[in-house]
């Protein structure tokens, strides 16, 4: 993501902001020896990833503040800026870069502009101490507006996300044989979006077979798949920070019984007829109302649909947003499932959408999800 990028995002905050919005990022512990990642938000509008910064945005400033030099700390986790590197602004894309030990100097010049101060609600006692007078708000609904819809380079991250998903499932899918194990699946899965250079798993893959499948968040992952069953595959990669986030439900055996055709062409059905209301304007909440409405007028499945019909997907797989009707730009999933505990069958389809001017743009269209598609990319 080019600097120039956060540089655009900042600008936006700014344009309407009758405030100074202070952000932290994550903080080291005293021996890291696992990776950790930066809060989204403040990597939303910093791009910054070391630890212990500081993010203040006035109407008309921006300052990044960075811890010193360490040298110790260095010899272990790797040569970190510095507000006193001669190429710190160019690194970071700030104008203005400097030691945490000046926030409370610029944050006090700040408040002289604006008057609220915008943080997560996490963080406002210690800024009290610093503006005991001064009114604190959720920083959140502000970085929300801005986060529901994607740049163009956005987009192109959470495509790219989306494409190396698509390729481990399809992977994942050769180990679905009976006898075998949900890890064994599921390590195919890590292994190919590893290769592709993701660093990381957009959540905790769900590799759910039979009983399993009617689970909603389950991934233990260690149970044994038997012939006849359903597997629900609940697996996406995050790359370069951006996620993605895709479903599929599969026949163990390679052929969905009657039954499980039947409930799988509902859901399949639903996840259509949302698609095709998908637009500018329409709530997640419409969505959902009109596929669970689909499931009661197909079988009076509505009742086992258990969830909404999706969320928005970025930075974060449920990224964060604001309930309101969706605008252009918007990425967002759409996902019903039914799940029928006394039959162990669940059924979830998922794919990521983009919401456009006119409707909408599938962006997991080609992996397959119609029944007979499915039943020919198991063919071993």
């Amino acid at each position: 993501m080019p600097k120039a990028e956060f540089a655009e995002r900042r600008a936006k905050l700014q344009k309407n902001l009758d405030g100074v919005v202070v952000m932290f990022g994550w903080t080291e512990g005293p021996d890291e020896v696992y990776r950790v990642y930066q809060n989204s938000s403040f990597y939303y509008l910093s791009g910054f990833e070391s630890p212990g910064a500081i993010l203040l945005v006035s109407p008309k400033s921006e300052v990044l503040f960075v811890q010193p030099r360490n040298e110790r700390k260095e010899r272990y986790n790797g040569k970190r800026i510095a507000a006193g590197d001669p190429d710190a602004t160019e690194q970071t894309g700030f104008r203005e870069v400097l030691g945490v030990e000046k926030f409370e100097a610029r944050l006090s010049k700040a408040l002289e502009e604006a008057g609220p101060v915008y943080a997560a609600l996490s963080t406002t006692a210690k800024l009290q101490a610093l503006a005991p007078m001064r009114e604190f708000r959720d920083v959140n609904p502000l970085v929300a507006n801005l986060r529901m819809k994607k740049s163009a380079a956005e987009v192109a991250a959470i495509q790219f996300s989306t494409d190396v998903s698509m390729k481990a499932h399809l992977s994942s899918w050769k180990r679905l044989q009976p006898g075998m194990y949900e890890y064994n699946p599921s390590a195919v899965f890590t292994q190919v979006i590893t290769e592709e250079g993701c660093e990381q798993h957009s959540y905790e893959p769900i590799f759910g077979s039979g009983p399993n499948s009617v689970v909603l968040h389950y991934n233990a992952n260690h149970r044994k798949m038997d012939s006849g069953e359903m597997i629900v595959i609940d697996a996406a990669a995050k790359c370069a920070h951006y996620a993605s986030d895709i479903t599929r439900s599969l026949p163990i055996g390679g052929k969905f019984n009657e039954r499980q055709k039947q409930v799988y062409e509902v859901v399949l059905g639903a996840q259509r007829a949302a698609a095709a209301a998908l637009k500018p304007g329409v709530s997640l909440a419409d969505l959902t109302a009109l596929a669970k409405k689909y499931m009661d007028e197909h079988g009076g499945f509505g009742k086992y649909f258990l969830h909404g019909i999706g969320h928005h997907v970025g930075l974060d797989v449920h990224d964060l947003s604001m309930k309101a009707p969706l605008e252009a730009g918007a990425v967002v999933t759409l996902e019903p499932g039914i799940y029928i505990a006394e039959e162990n069958l669940g059924v979830r389809i998922e794919d990521v959408y983009l919401v456009t001017e006119t409707g909408n743009k599938p962006m997991s269209d080609t992996l397959p999800k119609e029944a007979s598609a499915i039943e020919k990319a198991l063919v071993r």
